[in-house]
C-alpha cells in the first residue's frame, strides 16, 4: 500500500521535468545517440533530451553525494588514525517488471563513470541470484519467479556484504534470459567506486518478511536507492508490447526457454502476456514491489509513453 499523499508530500520534494532539468547546472552530456541506442531497452523510446533533463541532474546529485561520502571516510580514517580502506558506494534501482529499471541502470552507469571521483562503476542485476530452475521446480516456485521467495537471499546478502566490506574480488552469478536460468559462469566484481544493483526487491526490509526474521537485508547495505515508478495500466501495456516484440528476438532463438511462444499470432501472444501479468507480475508488483516505493531516496515517475514526468527526492 502506498503512503497517503499528505505523508508523501512530507517525505519528498516533488519536481516536474522542467524544474528538475534546471538542476543539471551545466553538467556536460557525455552520451551520443549511438551510445543511447546500445543502452535503450527493447521497448523503450528514451531520447537524448530525457537523458539531459532527467539523468544528468541525477548524475550530478549522485556525484555530490558520493564525494561527500568519500570525504567523510577520509575524516573518519584520520580520526581513527588508520589507513583509508576501499569503500564501494552502493546504489539500488527497484521497480516493476517492464518499467525500464535496466535502461535506467545502464544510463546511470555510463554517466557516473565519466566523473573523475568515481570512474569505476559496475552494474549487477539480481536476476543471477534467482534460484536455478531445478531448485525453483523442487520448491514449487516456478510460477512465483520474481517473488521474494524465488531468490537465494542468503547468497545475495553475502554478495553485497562482501562488496561493502571491501573484499578485493567478489563473484556474482550470471543469468540467461534465453535459457531462463542461472548460469554456471560468474562475473568478478573488483572493488568498484560505485556498484549499481538493479532488481525487483532490493528495497525490501524485515518488515516485508512473512515471518519475523532477524537477518540482514540487501537494503541494509545500500547507500542510495531509486524506485522507477509508473501506473500499473501502463506497466501491463508495456509488458505485453515487449512480449510481442520478443517473438522475433529472444523467443526466436531455438535455445530459448520460451521458443514455443515465437510462433504465436498477435491475439494469442497478447492473451498469453496478459495472463502472465495478471497471475504473476501484477500480484508481485502489488504485494511486494510497490509497497517498498516510499523507502527510496528518489522516485522517478513515468507517464504513458515511458517518458519521465516527475522526480520525487526524499527530504
Amino acid at each position: 500500500m502506498s503512503l497517503p499523499n499528505t505523508i508523501q508530500q512530507a517525505l519528498y520534494m516533488p519536481f516536474n521535468r522542467n524544474s528538475w532539468a534546471q538542476l543539471r547546472n551545466a553538467v556536460p552530456l557525455t552520451l551520443t545517440e549511438a551510445d543511447l541506442s546500445e543502452l535503450r531497452g527493447i521497448n523503450e523510446k528514451i531520447s537524448l533530451s530525457e537523458v539531459t533533463d532527467i539523468y544528468l541532474p541525477l548524475s550530478r546529485l549522485l556525484n555530490l553525494i558520493v564525494k561527500a561520502k568519500q570525504q567523510r571516510g577520509v575524516v573518519l580514517n584520520q580520526f581513527l588514525g588508520q589507513q583509508a580502506a576501499k569503500s564501494t558506494y552502493i546504489i539500488s534501482i527497484a521497480g516493476s517488471v517492464a518499467v525500464g529499471k535496466s535502461t535506467t541502470a545502464r544510463i546511470l552507469q555510463a554517466l557516473l563513470s565519466h566523473w573523475p571521483e568515481h570512474p569505476k562503476v559496475d552494474l549487477i542485476t539480481t536476476d543471477g541470484f534467482l534460484y536455478p530452475l531445478d531448485e525453483l521446480k523442487r520448491r514449487g516456485l516456478l510460477q512465483r519467479k520474481g517473488f521474494p521467495e524465488s531468490y537465494d537471499m542468503k547468497l545475495l546478502v553475502e554478495f553485497v556484504s562482501a562488496i561493502k566490506s571491501g573484499i578485493e574480488e567478489v563473484q556474482a552469478p550470471l543469468y540467461s534470459h534465453i535459457t531462463y536460468d542461472r548460469l554456471q559462469q560468474t562475473i568478478s566484481v573488483r572493488q568498484p567506486d560505485i556498484l549499481i544493483l538493479e532488481g525487483l526487491n532490493v528495497l525490501q526490509t524485515e518488515l516485508d518478511s512473512p515471518v519475523s526474521i532477524k537477518r540482514p537485508f540487501v537494503s541494509d547495505f545500500v547507500d542510495f536507492s531509486i524506485y522507477v515508478d509508473a501506473e500499473e495500466k501502463w506497466l501491463k501495456e508495456w509488458y505485453i508490447d515487449r512480449f510481442l516484440q520478443f517473438r522475433s528476438s529472444a523467443f526466436a532463438d531455438p535455445k530459448s526457454y520460451f521458443h514455443h511462444f515465437a510462433s504465436l499470432a498477435d491475439d494469442e501472444a497478447t492473451k498469453m502476456a496478459s495472463h502472465v501479468w495478471d497471475t504473476i507480475n501484477g500480484p508481485n508488483l502489488r504485494s511486494n514491489i510497490k509497497p517498498t516505493r516510499e523507502r527510496a531516496h528518489l522516485i522517478l515517475k513515468k507517464g504513458k509513453n515511458h517518458a519521465m514526468e516527475q522526480v520525487l527526492l526524499r527530504k
